[in-house]
Parts: structure tokens; C-alpha cells; sequence
């Protein structure tokens, strides 16, 4: 059912089963919310929530649940089909900053991935539920290349993942093969009732490209708007 090392990505990254008070489940109320940021990161988590209100005006969702990650600020934020946002939590990406997968990598075995191939592209991405080899539950966004949003799960101790979604900075979350990797409590809580139950879309930003040059004029009208 998978292809080579990336395809195994949703199989070999993560840490620790659990690790406390790291997801942060926001309440529902009408409209996109504001999810609470790390410091300092208010304009960037303004432009993120301007995206999501891009996305509800073109509806380019298509009235499915979505997501959008924002790598700068590590971090995601899953939204309701009606804009509602249902709740934010810190995430790890890939070791390697980039907006483009590296092609074919998804058809490698891990041992022959590179550092600098361990890339989380910036797009948007039609997500679909399903299950690793080892029968996990988890959100396929790339499937040939492999990628899903996943939970943490066992890694060695040297790469500190629980530690570093635990950190108040962004700058240590770059360690995954790729993979979008959230809290184990915030993925069962959050996650799997929404986009682990029915298709839906995740937004990736971009880190380096400007907007523009990764997603259609229609979806930033909310960067605009203001």
C-alpha cells in the first residue's frame, strides 16, 4: 500500500504517547477566531487567520473542514466548514526549510533520505483519512509523497520531540521526514473527529515563497480585504 521512505513517514516520526498540557483545544464561537499565539507572533498569526478568511469567502474549501499551517509560527489551526475554529496546537515539520518536496522522494527508503530532503511543501492539499503499516489512524495531505497529519508517536530520545512541541519558540520544531506531527491528545480530540472522519483541505504556508506564487489570487482576497 506504501511506497518507499517518505511514504513511511507517517510510520517513523514522533515521540512519547503523550505529553502534558501540550494541545490547546479553542471553543467554538461564530467566525474565525484567533487562536491563542506564542509571543510575539501576532502579524504572522494575523496573516494566517486572514488566509482561513480568503478561504471562507472563495470557499474554496468547498465547505469542508480545514486546516492551515503556518511554518514560520509552527503551528496549526483546524477550522470548521462554517469558519469556526475548533482548535490550534503547535506542531513538527520537516528537518529541511522549504516549500517544494523533493519529487520521487516519497519512493525512497529512509535510510537514503537526505537532511536537506526532509522538506514539509506549502500548498494546498485535499486530505484524506486513513491508516500507516502498522494500522495507526492518521490524515494522508500527500499520499504519493507519503505525508500525513499525524500524531507523536516513540523516536529516539536524541531528537526531543515532545520537548520541542512543548518549547515557546518555533525554531526547534524542524525534525520530522516531512510529516505534520501534533500533540497525541490534540489529535484524538481535535483531529480525528473532524478530518480523521471525512475529507477535507489543509493549507500549508509557505516559508520562504510569497503567497502568491503558491496559492490561487482568489484564496488571499482576505489579505487584501483590511
Amino acid at each position: 500500500m506504501f511506497r518507499g521512505g517518505r511514504a513511511l513517514c507517517a510510520l517513523a516520526s514522533g515521540l512519547m504517547l503523550a505529553w502534558p498540557a501540550m494541545s490547546r483545544v479553542m471553543p467554538t464561537q461564530e467566525g474565525v477566531l484567533h487562536a491563542a499565539p506564542r509571543p510575539a507572533d501576532a502579524p504572522a498569526q494575523d496573516e494566517a487567520q486572514r488566509f482561513a478568511r480568503g478561504v471562507l469567502e472563495s470557499n474554496d474549501h468547498r465547505q469542508r473542514p480545514f486546516a492551515v499551517v503556518d511554518k514560520k509560527q509552527a503551528r496549526l489551526v483546524l477550522y470548521a466548514p462554517d469558519g469556526r475554529v475548533l482548535g490550534a496546537a503547535p506542531v513538527l515539520l520537516g528537518l529541511q526549510p522549504g516549500d517544494h518536496a523533493v519529487p520521487g522522494v516519497g519512493r525512497k527508503p529512509l535510510s537514503a533520505i537526505r537532511p536537506d530532503e526532509r522538506t514539509t511543501p506549502a500548498g494546498r492539499f485535499e486530505t484524506e483519512p486513513g491508516r500507516n503499516l502498522a494500522g495507526e489512524l492518521l490524515v494522508w495531505f500527500d499520499y504519493a509523497e507519503g505525508l500525513a497529519l499525524h500524531r507523536l508517536r516513540p523516536a529516539p530520545a536524541r531528537e526531543r520531540r515532545a520537548g520541542r512541541l512543548a518549547s515557546a519558540t518555533p525554531a526547534d520544531n524542524r525534525i520530522s521526514l516531512g510529516c505534520v506531527v501534533v500533540d497525541p491528545a490534540f489529535y484524538t480530540s481535535v483531529v480525528q473527529p473532524v478530518l480523521g472522519r471525512r475529507r477535507g483541505v489543509i493549507y500549508v504556508l509557505p516559508e520562504h515563497q510569497p503567497l502568491a506564487a503558491v496559492f490561487e489570487r482568489q484564496l488571499l482576497a482576505g489579505l487584501d480585504s483590511d
